[in-house]
């Protein structure tokens, strides 16, 4: 998938390697974005990034929370399940259309995703209105950890509460076989105000790093 989010660098980065990653991206074409952790990196990476092109374009946040048995989301108005196998091409398009991607991408989302359906410990979630698809969200379970690594509303649902009932959904599901959920989101953005909303707490911040 040719888009940054999907082409990223993380971890620490030291100066030494910085040309052998561009040269990774160039010859492959693709424009790519690196996720800056506090404590990962120095003041001569970030001033050799700038010289070569790179500004600071973000902020994301990673939020976490404890399990619970939550009974309070709202699923007799808003119908939240978990998402069939042969609904990835549905799954895909709220993908696309909920996150400003272009629907040409939509056979790579949808066979992406059908791959990690398989897999163990991915859960993939459906919104509905009135039965209509309308939100997705997806998770992924491992020793004890959900990562709540998706989730998108149609821009013309928003605002009904959606989000947060996939937070709540998944927060609940976790209740009997995790004990640590984590997040992450644009900070200040309409999903950081709901995953606090829920109970989540802010675990640090990054920064992220692009060039034109």
């Amino acid at each position: 998938m040719p888009w940054g989010l999907f082409n990223n660098v993380k971890g620490r980065i030291s100066e030494d390697v910085i040309e052998d990653i561009l040269d990774f991206y160039n010859e492959r074409e693709r424009n790519f974005e690196i996720q800056v952790i506090p404590g990962n990196i120095n003041q001569e990476v970030m001033k050799k990034l700038h010289n070569i092109g790179f500004y600071q374009s973000g902020f994301h946040t990673t939020l976490f929370c404890e399990p619970g048995n939550l009974n309070s989301f709202d699923h007799h108005k808003l119908e939240i399940r978990e998402l069939l196998e042969d609904e990835f091409d549905t799954y895909a398009e709220i993908h696309c259309l909920g996150t400003g991607l272009s629907l040409d991408g939509k056979e790579h989302v949808a066979a992406n995703n059908r791959v990690l359906f398989s897999r163990p410990g991915w859960h993939y979630y459906l919104g509905l209105d009135q039965g209509y698809p309308v939100a997705v969200a997806v998770m992924y379970i491992e020793n004890n950890v959900a990562s709540l690594t998706f989730a998108t509303t149609l821009p013309e649902y928003r605002n009904k509460g959606f989000q947060t009932n996939l937070l709540l959904r998944r927060i609940h599901d976790t209740y009997n076989n995790c004990n640590l959920i984590v997040s992450q989101c644009s900070f200040g953005s309409q999903s950081h105000r709901n995953m606090e909303r829920v109970g989540m707490r802010i675990g640090y911040t990054r920064a992220t790093w692009t060039r034109d």
